[in-house]
């Protein structure tokens, strides 16, 4: 059944909540997107924005599930960097390197060009700090400083010591940084109802709280719900970890990690001036890390501690409170107003999932916890593909991925024994 938006800062503050209808009859459209969150939406504009027929199928509401579940951070840090780099040398050879460094940027583009061209107010801002958590750590933060200033961005990056950190949050955690002024952040549910407006207003057919139940292969394709149907071209399954379709072909592939989110009660303009003087956003440099920013309007939203079990948390204030106190003691005992779980769907070797499930149905999924910028990407090449420009999505489907011979339960298991691995090796690092 359906299930209403849950209980999330995102879904408090919608500039205009969507009420698109359920699926009924029959419908033709050259493309039906199964999953209305950014993976979907992103590429249902791209198709519609060159005159093609869409339909998008949304199980719940638009922004539902993992777009409207997430810290809300636009950053370059692509999911499975180095495995991509390494597989794609073989294909790319010297070029392999410069491909993917380029990918980590392609999403900011697309979505600051989308905001600004269909006037979508999601508080879009800039600025992202990539914290040091021990002294070992800043090695890494050397390395891609250099490697950004020796790709053309060094009026973008900052490398910070630990005596720079004050000027930027007011924490005793942290032992230097990276500070990005092409990262982003913004609010994800706005951005994403934002471009379902955009793909409507270019023709896009989209219906909620329609659950889909079967895909029919042929030459068309059918797509299913419980009170009616639509014949396509081509089918894209955009529901990432939410859905459960074409088993067969996807089982073993992808495992759902649980992320934790929560904002607290509105601060004073003065306490987010102290704690965050410049409004950047934030991750630190564990294996399982923090990530935090300031909203619109005076709040920290404060997420971590991945559970890689696939279970929701228990009590997700209670585990998330002792990290917000530690990185802000200024906080200590501060209200938490809102609170909410998504699911990431996590790969094993990191790298997103694109190929196909038969002839003309399509598949992209895995991001791995680095969704919104990924997403974006991820529907410019599945756009292309559908329409036969078929050269980046080739590269990612030839990709190597471990399918796991086990069922969810147990691989998500294993995940967990996995992280619980990183952890303990994160002591020695």
């Amino acid at each position: 059944m359906p299930e209403p938006r849950c209980n999330s800062y995102y879904n408090a503050t919608i500039n205009d909540d969507t009420q698109y209808p359920r699926l009924e009859g029959e419908h033709r459209v050259d493309v039906v997107i199964v999953g209305g969150g950014f993976t979907g939406v992103a590429s249902a504009v791209e198709l519609a924005e060159r005159g093609y027929k869409v339909a998008i199928v949304e199980a719940n509401k638009i922004g539902w599930g993992a777009t409207g579940r997430n810290g809300g951070q636009v950053t370059g840090s692509l999911s499975g960097d180095q495995a991509m780099t390494k597989q794609l040398s073989n294909r790319l050879g010297c070029e392999a390197e410069k491909f993917v460094w380029d990918l980590r940027w392609r999403g900011h583009e697309i979505i600051k060009s989308r905001v600004k061209k269909y006037n979508i107010e999601c508080d879009l801002k800039f600025g992202h700090l990539h914290t040091a958590y021990k002294p070992a750590h800043m090695a890494e933060m050397q390395a891609t400083y250099d490697e950004a200033v020796k790709r053309g961005m060094g009026d973008e990056v900052s490398l910070l010591s630990k005596k720079d950190i004050p000027q930027y949050l007011e924490t005793p955690l942290y032992h230097g940084g990276l500070l990005n002024k092409r990262n982003m952040h913004l609010h994800s549910v706005n951005l994403c109802i934002g471009e379902a407006r955009a793909a409507e207003h270019h023709g896009a057919l989209i219906f909620e709280n329609s659950p889909v139940i079967d895909i029919a292969d042929g030459a068309l394709p059918v797509v299913t719900t419980a009170h009616g149907s639509i014949t396509a071209n081509s089918v894209l399954l955009a529901g990432n970890a939410y859905h459960k379709l074409a088993r067969k072909r996807l089982a073993g592939m992808l495992f759902p990690a649980s992320l934790g989110n929560c904002a607290t009660v509105k601060l004073t303009p003065e306490v987010a001036q102290a704690i965050n003087p410049h409004d950047i956003a934030v991750y630190d440099s564990r294996f399982v890390l923090d990530y935090f920013r300031m909203t619109a309007d005076h709040r920290l939203m404060f997420g971590g501690g991945t559970n890689y079990s696939g279970r929701d948390s228990k009590d997700l204030a209670k585990e998330l409170r002792p990290g917000i106190e530690r990185t802000f003691p200024r906080l200590k005992g501060v209200e938490i107003e809102f609170e909410w779980t998504g699911m990431a769907g996590i790969v094993v070797n990191r790298i997103p999932q694109l190929g196909k499930v038969s002839k003309n149905v399509f598949y992209c999924q895995g991001y791995s916890g680095h969704g919104v910028a990924t997403s974006h990407i991820m529907g410019e090449i599945m756009a292309n593909a559908i329409i036969g420009e078929l050269t980046e999505f080739d590269l990612f489907a030839g990709m190597k991925h471990i399918r796991l011979p086990v069922g969810e339960w147990l691989g998500n298991q294993g995940m967990a024994l996995g992280m619980l691995y990183y952890r303990m090796m994160e002591n020695f690092r």
